[in-house]
């Protein structure tokens, strides 16, 4: 994930959340800014702002834990994606 890309996804964070800051490794989950309505919103937004389909092994809390987690969320994604199959989560 680029750093744009990065940004974007704080972005949308910050919008989302109250103006929220967050920093990349910081778990949005163990800090009680997101909720699982909002994690929803998240999986949705990945999905269609960074053009990887998701399938239901996907929905884990880690893969959208932190800013990190979702970047390197979509680089897995992205790679299995590119190299044809073989896609797991975690």
């Amino acid at each position: 994930m680029t750093d744009a890309e990065r940004e974007t996804v704080r972005a949308f964070i910050s919008r989302h959340v109250h103006d929220l800051k967050v920093g990349d490794d910081e778990d949005l989950f163990a800090t009680g800014y997101v909720n699982s309505l909002f994690a929803v919103q998240l999986v949705m937004w990945i999905e269609r702002t960074f053009d990887v389909p998701l399938e239901g092994t996907d929905l884990d809390f880690a893969n959208i834990r932190s800013v990190s987690a979702i970047g390197a969320f979509v680089d897995r994604k992205r790679e299995a994606l590119a190299g044809g199959g073989g896609w797991t989560s975690t």
